[in-house]
This record gives C-alpha cells, structure tokens and sequence, in this order.
C-alpha cells in the first residue's frame, strides 16, 4: 500500500513501498510527478537493519534516479529495509528536466550539510539529516554523476575497510579526502560509514547501469560492509588538492586560446580523467595574470600554486607528475566549484 505523508516541516514528501502503478513508465514521468524533495522507505527481508541512499542532490546528475526507478519497477525486497533520499527534485524539474545543477538563485544542496542550515537548501539538507538521525542506517550511500565524462570513482572522508568494501559495490577507486564543504558524505562522522558514488558522465548509459548494478548489490546481500566480498581491489587516492579559479577570473575551452580569457583549457582535458600528467605535458593556456588566477586548496587553506604548476611561454604545466579527476569542461561549474582535483601520480597528496 502506497502511503504519502507530509513531515511537520512541510520540506519532504514520504513514499511506502511505491507499487510499479505509482512510479509512472519511465523516471522522468515519476520525477514530473515528485511535488518536493522526497524519502522512499522500503521494507525489507530483516526489519531490524537500514541502509540509506541519497541521490539527485545535483538536478543534473540522473543515474541514481534511474536506477532507484528501475530498481523499484521491478518489486525487488531488499535484505534490510532501504531509506532512500531525493534531495533536488526542484532543479531537476525545471525544463528541459534534468538540465540545472542547482536553483538559478539558489545555493548547491550538497554543500549544505552543516550548520547554520540557512535558505531552501539548507531547510532540506537539515529535514534529510533528521531523517537520517530517525533511522540510524548501518551505512550511506549518496550517488552522483562527475561533472564530465570520465570513469567512475568514490570519495569518502574516512578510509578503512567498511568504506572500501562499499566502495567496491560500485568501482575500485576511493579518493580520501580531509576537506569539509558541507556535503552529506560528511556524515561519516557520525560514525556512520558514508561513500559519495560518482558513477561517470550525466549522459553515459555506462554510468546509469553501473548505478543500477551497484544499487542491487548495496540492497540484496546480507553484508556489504566486510571487504572479503569485494569486487575489486580498491585504490586508494589520499587528499587531493581542489584546484579553483578566483572569482574574478575568466575561464574558455578551446583548442588554442583566444587571448580574452585568464586561463584556455582544450575542449577534451576530460581524457585526462585519473590519468598521469607529466611536467612536460601541458594542461592548457594561461593569461597575462598568470597563477594568480587559481588556487589550490588543501585541508581546507590555500596552497603555494608554484608548487603545483609552472608556466612556460605561456602554457600551464604540472610542477610534478600528477594524477588529476573530476575535470570539467562546463565553465559554469569550473566557476562555481572547481576545476579539477589532484594528486601525485602515486595517488600520494601533493602537500
């Protein structure tokens, strides 16, 4: 039986065991039908344990939404009960659907994770904690799409063998990070075992069944916390730096600069995604401001960038051998977030 209910802070619609007549035919007919942010809880084979999945934080990454909806369609009973967390169903929405990352006015739900819980996005990051303080799942999961093409990866605040064995449901990469920004992975703390999924591109049909095949095995077996059921072996990346534009500079992307912009990148620096970057390659063009430009943020200060890039007539260089991931090529979110992480090329930190 179908129950929707509204929680007392009028922030989150509930759904109970959705039937297949409730969900619509496709994903995008049952996100049309989604009025707010919303918390599915399916019943399982052992009622006593939960585990919990949040996706859709970002309006534009689907994969996690596509594989909730075909997970559902098809009627599977999970061997515990599953809380799952649809946190941007307003951004998603706004035609063409699944198109905007965020509220044009508003701020990135997945940085909204902490206190002081201010606006729109803080009110559903705060009524989805609660949600989660409620249940208290045995683990997390909070699935996404990276920002461009590339292959799949995990990111997590703690690394030890709870985490790599959820890791290992989806991919065998786990970057280890000790940078807070307010994202939910961050309720690891908790003492929760907590891995953001980044499953690849937003358009990749790779990326939606890994989501899927990832979601079965997170729900259908007894443990998913011991490694000697891992997939793989896992390789672990530790604290990347997080590589920024300032605010006021300009970013392109184009195969050779133009001379309007502080920094050019080459439309297909995606290729580069976790592989190694010598310091005789170039990553692209820099303007007549130079490094000044960006910044490198490790554990949460700002790095020495003459540490991390040279310049030489003109282009940009790694000062040493790296390994970068989460490149975009959208110019809007290498302004609004970032443009890539790195490491070294022995997945060791840079500082």
């Amino acid at each position: 039986m179908d129950i929707v209910a509204v929680s007392n802070s009028n922030v989150l619609d509930y759904l109970n065991d959705p039937s297949p007549r409730t969900l619509g035919r496709s994903a995008l007919e049952w996100l049309d039908q989604l009025q707010k942010p919303t918390i599915i809880r399916v019943a399982g084979r052992d009622r006593s344990r939960t585990r919990a999945m949040a996706t859709l934080l970002h309006g534009n990454e689907p994969s996690g939404l596509f594989a909730l909806h075909r997970w559902l369609l098809e009627q599977h009973t999970p061997d515990v009960n599953m809380l799952f967390l649809l946190g941007g169903v307003y951004p998603a929405k706004i035609p063409p659907m699944l198109s905007l990352r965020q509220l044009s006015e508003g701020r990135d739900l997945n940085r909204c994770f902490k206190e002081p819980f201010e606006g729109e996005e803080g009110a559903i990051a705060k009524a989805m904690l609660a949600e989660l303080h409620k249940v208290k799942p045995e683990c997390l999961l909070d699935v996404h799409n990276t920002s461009g093409t590339g292959p799949s990866f995990a990111v997590t605040i703690t690394n030890d063998a709870a985490h790599q064995a959820l890791t290992s449901l989806f991919t065998d990469r786990l970057i280890m990070t000790d940078l807070r920004l307010g994202a939910l992975m961050e309720y690891s703390e908790q003492e929760v075992p907590t891995v953001t999924i980044e499953c690849g591109g937003s358009q990749d049909d790779q990326a939606h069944q890994l989501a899927y095949e990832g979601l079965v095995r997170y729900a259908s077996r007894p443990d998913v916390l011991s490694l000697e059921k891992a997939e793989w072996d896992v390789e672990v990346l530790r604290n990347p730096i997080r590589v920024e534009l300032v605010p006021e500079a300009t970013i392109e992307y184009l195969p050779e600069p133009s001379g309007r912009a502080d920094l050019t990148l080459p439309p297909d620096i995606e290729h580069r995604n976790f592989g190694i970057v010598s310091p005789n390659e170039p990553l692209g063009w820099i303007g007549k401001k130079g490094l000044s430009v960006l910044n490198a943020i490790g554990h949460n200060r700002t790095e020495n960038m003459g540490q991390v890039f040279q310049v030489r007539e003109g282009q940009i260089f790694p000062a040493q051998a790296i390994k970068a991931f989460m490149i975009t090529t959208n110019p809007v979110i290498a302004k609004s977030d970032c443009l890539f992480y790195a490491v070294k090329a022995t997945g060791e930190p840079i500082f």
